[in-house]
């Protein structure tokens, strides 16, 4: 049997050796420790117009979404939360062409100061992360943990179904009869894992209900020649890893609506319906 070993939990707020720089450093040389997807490190305190500097920039290297970084040792506090979010402010008036998050990370995030912040999620993006450092002799392991992420912003398409309510052939005359077709296959495929489901069709988009209640875990949009198909998923390595392995026809990921989009032509849904429903049932399951 193994032994089981106990670290020990350190402080790092007065440690006599480790300051914020240590830490600052061991994330740009590794953003992946912090689980917040395939991250590179794009600038280390940034200068920021007449507003200090931010500790870090990282950039998702699929969506190329921002995420803007403040590091707090010990406790955090108002200060930091509000010049965690000033950052994130400059740097999305500054890049508008990025889609931006602001993320406090700090070794103590109480429950009260969770329920400050989360007063500005919805309308703020704005991840909080809890640093653990545990001692094994002479060496220092990091544990980031995400304790409060952002709030999905939108139900736009929920709102969409009472307002752009159209028909089935106002997308034959859209796409065509062989994608119209296509979009009803992917009923079939939600029904080896879940009942119940119907297309709705929308102005901009056929989404889905279920029961007669939207589920818009899943949109279509069928064209010509082509079935173009978008997944609500967080953005991940492991889901990127599949799409990327059964050579999808790949369009990028909307950071937005957090959505991969795939485009697929009939001979493409011959050979890769079993990946489809996959992807389709981890979507329901994320999305329940």
């Amino acid at each position: 049997m193994p032994k089981l070993f106990k670290p020990e939990e350190i402080g790092l707020l007065n440690h006599p050796t480790i300051k914020e720089s240590w830490i600052q450093e061991q994330i740009a040389n590794d953003p992946s420790i912090l689980k917040l997807g395939d991250l590179i490190m794009k600038d280390k305190e940034r200068t920021q117009p007449r507003a200090g500097r931010l500790d870090l920039l990282l950039q998702d290297a699929v969506s190329k979404r921002r995420y803007e970084v403040e590091v707090q040792l010990g406790k955090t506090d108002e200060s930091h939360l509000i010049r965690t979010i000033e950052y994130w402010d400059l740097e999305r008036k500054r890049y508008p062409q990025y889609d931006h998050c602001a993320v406090i990370i700090a070794e103590d995030i109480t429950s009260r100061f969770l329920n400050v912040i989360s007063l500005f999620n919805g309308h703020i993006p704005l991840i909080a992360i809890q640093m653990k450092a545990l001692k094994f002799g002479d060496e220092i392991a990091l544990f980031f943990t995400k304790v409060l992420d952002e709030m999905p912003l939108g139900l736009v398409e929920e709102d969409e179904e009472v307002r752009e309510v159209t028909n089935r052939d106002y997308w034959l005359k859209r796409g065509s009869q062989e994608t119209m077709k296509m979009a009803d296959e992917m009923i079939d495929i939600l029904k080896g894992f879940e009942s119940g489901f119907e297309l709705k069709y929308n102005k901009f988009y056929i989404g889905l209900a279920q029961d007669g209640r939207p589920n818009n875990f899943i949109l279509f949009v069928p064209k010509k020649k082509e079935l173009n198909i978008e997944i609500r998923l967080p953005i991940s390595n492991d889901i990127q890893k599949i799409i990327d392995d059964a050579s999808l026809d790949d369009m990028g990921y909307d950071a937005t609506w957090r959505r991969y989009r795939l485009k697929f032509t009939k001979e493409d849904l011959k050979s890769k319906k079993a990946i489809l429903a996959n992807l389709f049932e981890k979507a329901f399951e994320n999305n329940k």
